[in-house]
């Protein structure tokens, strides 16, 4: 593949592909403005409800609960129903959402309406199965980078303009309005995404599963890979319902929060249960060699993504604080400097995935895995001693790397198995969540030169799996059409 090949995804094009890019990027954006609305307005609300600091650290435990099986899940119903339906309504549906708890009468219903509209954070995984249908191989780790680097956005876009939306509305409860226009927003780009998009190139085929629901593996040694790569799933909303429990928030009971671990077992074993109805065949005859494709790649990218993603989700919540605390820095100081770890994804994300498609995933991820251990390895030693300069620069190395290893995973994930990409892309994204569950709670329970040695660790055990086990995508995937004939997919 030659730099030229890449070069050719002109993004102010006029070509349906791109016009696809853009129309997907600013529903994901769309969907983390929604997503994470309440914040630049909490003090606000606070004072509206008059919340405890228990009641608001309950609120934004349960604006990403829902996230991590809602991604699952529509991971499975986009590769089902295609793209277009699902964005459709996941942007509809959180507009009327949002707009409940934008004027929800009480905190009973405010935290209800919180929970569920965590499911808006699920919007991610719809897109990368389009831009998956859209775009060659060669062109799509650019592209899902500037779907994902863009999206992202949308997050810091709340930031900056709700509080004057608020303002504007005037009053004290004018964040009602602020969030309920949101909600608005997303109820009519919702329309416009449906009336304006195709799940794939006219014609082409879209390829779905065969069977709806857990996901296909092709071999047994697959099959019980797949099983214990679902506990980590159920483990971090237990994770979540003991924060929330007597022994930390104390805002549900002890009945309340066995009931929770109790209903997970169950879940995890309905989930094993539908993982043996989808793929039992698999025991009887083995699957055609041009069929089969290896799920520890899936698995490698879990992990990988657990690190990237979820470390930077735990680190953006914890660097404004620490630059105060730490160095003595302002408020508005040291929330510049800890906001500019996230700030790179605009792009370090999409040069993730364009270095991907220029020099081979494999090996750009490894790059990446490296760069991010060696980056949460400097940051360990942040401090007094080496001087906010010090911090500042090691924080935005880490963070391109960490960004870039984000785009990296997704320009490598399409390249598995066609007809499966929504439900990988939704697994390993619930995975990146269950990261930043994991690293909040590592931070909780250590000092802060310790938990950046713990990011370290683990992004090197990361680096290691990789380099090992995850194969460089080569040739062609085979999809079957809807006639029976087989379609071959060039995978570089």
């Amino acid at each position: 593949m030659s730099g030229t090949d890449v070069g050719n995804l002109r993004l102010f094009g006029r070509e349906p592909k791109i016009k696809v890019l853009h129309l997907s990027w600013v529903a994901f954006f769309i969907s983390f403005f929604v997503w994470f609305n309440h914040a630049p307005l909490m003090a606000a609300i606070r004072e509206t409800f008059a919340l405890s600091k228990e009641q608001v650290a309950a609120l934004l435990i349960m604006n990403v609960a829902l996230t991590i099986p809602a991604r699952v899940a529509v991971g499975i119903l986009v590769d089902k129903f295609g793209p277009r339906l699902m964005y459709t309504i996941l942007l509809a549906v959180s507009g009327v959402i949002c707009i409940g708890f934008a004027f929800a009468p009480s905190y009973d219903v405010l935290a209800i309406m919180r929970f569920l509209l965590a499911f808006v954070g699920a919007g991610f995984v719809i897109g990368i199965r389009i831009i998956s249908d859209w775009f060659p191989a060669k062109e799509t780790g650019y592209a899902q980078g500037i779907y994902a680097g863009l999206g992202n956005f949308g997050s810091a876009a709340g930031a900056v303009t709700l509080p004057s939306l608020a303002l504007a509305f005037g009053g004290p409860e004018g964040w009602r309005w602020a969030i309920a226009t949101t909600g608005v927003i997303a109820i009519a780009y919702s329309a416009i995404y449906y009336a304006s998009v195709t799940d794939v190139p006219k014609g082409s085929t879209y390829f779905s599963p065969k069977k709806a629901g857990a996901m296909e593996v092709t071999s047994r040694a697959d099959f019980v890979l797949y099983c214990v790569m679902q506990g980590p799933l159920v483990m971090a909303l237990g994770v979540l319902a003991w924060k929330l429990g007597p022994g930390e928030l104390n805002l549900i009971t002890w009945t309340a929060e066995w009931a929770i671990y109790a209903a997970l077992a169950l879940l995890y074993c309905v989930q094993l249960g539908d993982a043996w109805r989808i793929n039992r065949g698999i025991f009887d005859k083995p699957v055609a060699e041009i069929h089969r494709y290896r799920f520890r790649q899936v698995a490698i990218l879990d992990v990988a993504y657990m690190i990237t993603f979820g470390s930077e989700l735990a680190v953006v919540s914890i660097l404004p604080l620490l630059f105060k605390d730490v160095f003595g820095l302002s408020l508005s100081v040291a929330g510049f400097l800890g906001a500019s770890f996230g700030m790179t994804t605009f792009f370090a994300r999409p040069a993730g995935g364009w270095l991907s498609d220029r020099f081979g995933r494999r090996r750009v991820l490894i790059w990446c895995l490296a760069g991010t251990t060696l980056g949460y390895g400097a940051m360990s030693f942040m401090g007094l001693r080496t001087g906010v300069a010090f911090a500042v620069i090691a924080t935005f190395m880490c963070s391109l790397f960490v960004n870039a290893g984000n785009g990296a995973v997704y320009a490598m994930l399409p390249m598995i198995k066609r007809r499966l990409t929504g439900q990988i892309a939704g697994m390993v994204g619930a995975f990146g969540n269950v990261g930043g569950v994991l690293f909040l709670t590592i931070y909780s329970a250590v000092d802060v030169g310790t938990f950046f040695m713990v990011a370290s660790c683990a992004a090197l055990l990361a680096l290691g799996l990789t380099a090992m086990f995850i194969d460089e995508p080569r040739g062609q995937m085979a999809e079957e059409m809807p006639d029976g004939s087989i379609a071959m997919i060039d995978v570089r």
